[in-house]
């Protein structure tokens, strides 16, 4: 075992000379990013008046408690990401940060995250936050990811939660759009992570974790995708002919979901080694955009009425 694995799982008393970057890294940045901007549209679209104070407070909480997410999940998952080369580089393979120091970060962030929302906002934000974490952590990243290849399928709905979180800062409630948005989410993830699977199966076959290429081979993979893509364009434009969102939206959603699944069937036509690279490659990519401009559509659609009402009120 090299001097890198061994601090990796090393969990004894050893201080480390870790710097800010190094505790940013264990947020996930790029995934709280995403969670931000989503949490962001579903608090847009709650009906009735949110003070801008509380609704600040109310994303800070969404993305502290994202932020304590990933430091628990990496903690838990130091042995892991040392095999793995996407994965190598972070904080605790790398030896910056022990495995203490991360599970104390991650408990201290999510305390204070939830207990911040809970107080300030409503304990029904807050509640679902609490519920948000644990699922990530204890089902998802405990429970689900070393025993199953449906650990992206069911760990998913943690990655879904924040719209209906931030709804739930704004109204004390969950109501249908919510969970129109948690619907959409909850299908775009099995496409977009087994995307990467293909392409970093060797990582995962070493890591020992089960994702679908590794236990069912990269066909049964390419097959699922391009199922829970149809799916996925399904779902998200449904909410058009349903009377939730409107026709820009619906729209959008149509074009962004040809797109999706031109490129998901891309991946299922092409099996040979270099094609395929390229083709997963680019679904991933894609799909990262695909659920940002769909998101995106649907806060142009909440704050350009929303502007032009103040204007026309002045």
């Amino acid at each position: 075992m090299s001097v890198i694995d061994q601090n990796a799982i090393d969990v004894g008393p050893r201080i480390s000379e870790a710097d800010v970057a190094d505790y940013l890294a264990l947020l996930k940045p790029r995934v709280m990013s995403l969670v931000i901007f989503t949490a962001l549209v579903g608090m847009m679209m709650a009906p009735g008046h949110f003070h801008p104070v509380l609704a600040i407070t109310s994303l800070l909480c969404i993305a502290v408690g994202a932020g304590a997410s990933g430091a628990l999940n990496m903690a838990l998952e130091g042995d892991i990401d040392a095999k793995m080369t996407r994965t190598a580089n972070r904080p605790i393979p790398r030896g910056r940060v022990t495995r203490a120091e991360a599970m104390a970060f991650g408990v201290t962030l999510s305390f204070f995250s939830v207990m911040t929302l809970g107080i300030l906002v409503n304990w029904i934000a807050g509640g679902l936050l609490a519920f948000t974490i644990f699922f990530y952590v204890v089902i998802y990243t405990l429970l689900l990811k070393r025993w199953t290849a449906q650990n992206i399928v069911i760990g998913g709905a943690a990655g879904a939660l924040p719209p209906v979180v931030a709804w739930a800062a704004v109204t004390g409630s969950v109501a249908v759009e919510p969970l129109l948005l948690f619907a959409i989410i909850f299908f775009w993830t099995p496409p977009h992570f087994w995307a990467l699977a293909l392409f970093r199966s060797d990582d995962y076959a070493r890591a020992g974790v089960p994702m679908l290429p590794v236990v069912a081979g990269p066909d049964a993979t390419r097959l699922q995708i391009l199922l829970y893509t149809v799916v996925l364009v399904a779902v998200a434009a449904a909410p058009w002919p349903l009377g939730y969102f409107d026709a820009v939206y619906g729209i959008a959603s149509l074009l962004l979901g040809a797109g999706m699944l031109a490129l998901a069937i891309n991946v299922y036509v092409c099996r040979e080694r270099g094609q395929s690279l390229r083709a997963t490659r680019k679904l991933f990519a894609f799909s990262i955009l695909y659920l940002f401009a769909l998101f995106a559509t649907l806060l142009v659609e909440v704050v350009f009425p929303a502007l032009a009402s103040m204007a026309g009120g002045a």
